[in-house]
């Protein structure tokens, strides 16, 4: 049996197909390598997969059904973890359409593709925990309510709960949403701000902090996201009732840390101060995130066990290295 990883050269998607193949999986992995950020990155992380026994990659968009078909042609694929999508909340505000694109007409594409595989196991999907929007109550749970998005992304996200729930309901196929909460570490995303701080800091350029480092996020390191993605693929949902085979996970370190704190560590490691540049939020972010993670440790035992400390230390050597300074 394969597994279809989508988003495969993106940060997670690349760790989970790793993870999937060392176990001794086959992948079949797709991506359009797009110029969000340098696709250089994707390929280095492509590099690490392609040489592989029991790894196929398709250069491909996951909106063009054609191209999906070609993920399952000649394949026993039944399961899907489904990480492709356009991501950045701020980017969301410049390039709407492309939202549209990849995480409403491509996430409806998976889900078609997902309804007419015979005797299909379970689809993974990510979601984000910005579908909390500006919610207050802390830590945020799967029961509160997320219908006040403050981006785009984030709506998107929330349309594709309710498009996966629907198919769910009306077609049988098993699913479980993973909420995201602010993922980082080696081979990470460029337009995070772990990444451009560890940049500035060394080159002795400002970062600009955000609402005076009066801001908290869930960081969760790369290796514990898999964990949980992981265990949530191997444990599909059942139901002795007609609700619908469907389930919503936060998956988070479950302790937000200041970004002031946070900063101070990233010197700490880098061995250099930053010039900070205090500015206001940005349109569309939120003041903190924090997930609640009673549900996700209940069903699956799954525990984050990275320190931020030995994260933050594991990318910035990875980064050292990378670009040898």
């Amino acid at each position: 049996m394969t597994v279809l990883v989508t988003g495969a050269a993106g940060f997670i998607g690349a760790r989970v197909s790793r993870h999937l193949l060392d176990r001794g999986e086959e992948v079949v992995g797709i991506d359009n390598l797009n110029d969000y950020y340098d696709p250089q990155l994707k390929h280095t992380r492509l590099a690490t997969l392609e040489s592989s026994v029991g790894f196929t990659f398709i250069n491909g968009d996951i909106a063009d059904r054609e191209a999906l078909a070609k993920c399952v042609a000649g394949r026993t694929v039944d399961r899907v973890v489904h990480l492709a999508a356009q991501a950045g909340v701020r980017y969301s505000i410049e390039q709407p359409r492309a939202y549209i694109h990849s995480n409403i007409t491509g996430h409806l594409e998976v889900l078609e593709l997902c309804r007419q595989i015979k005797d299909f196991k379970h689809l993974v999907y990510a979601s984000s925990s910005s579908v909390y929007g500006g919610n207050e109550k802390t830590p945020f749970s799967e029961t509160d309510p997320v219908d006040t998005p403050v981006s785009l992304y984030a709506a998107t996200k929330k349309a594709d709960e309710l498009m996966g729930h629907a198919y769910s309901h009306l077609y049988g196929i098993p699913q479980t949403g993973l909420r995201f909460f602010t993922v980082y570490g080696p081979l990470g995303r460029p337009d995070m701000a772990y990444w451009s701080f560890t940049k500035n800091i060394i080159e002795g350029k400002p970062i600009r902090v955000f609402n005076n480092g009066e801001m908290w996020r869930d960081f969760t390191y790369i290796d514990d996201i898999v964990t949980g993605t992981i265990a949530a693929l191997d444990n599909p949902p059942k139901s002795d009732t007609k609700a619908a085979l469907y389930r919503i996970y936060n998956i988070g370190n479950n302790q937000p840390e200041k970004l002031s704190r946070f900063i101070d560590i990233l010197e700490g490691i880098i061995g250099k101060k930053a010039i900070r540049e205090m500015v206001p939020m940005q349109p569309g972010d939120v003041v903190q995130t924090y997930a609640d993670t009673a549900a996700i440790e209940r069903d699956f035992g799954f525990k984050p066990s990275t320190p931020l400390e030995d994260g933050l230390a594991a990318f910035v050597g990875w980064y050292r290295t990378y670009f040898n300074v």
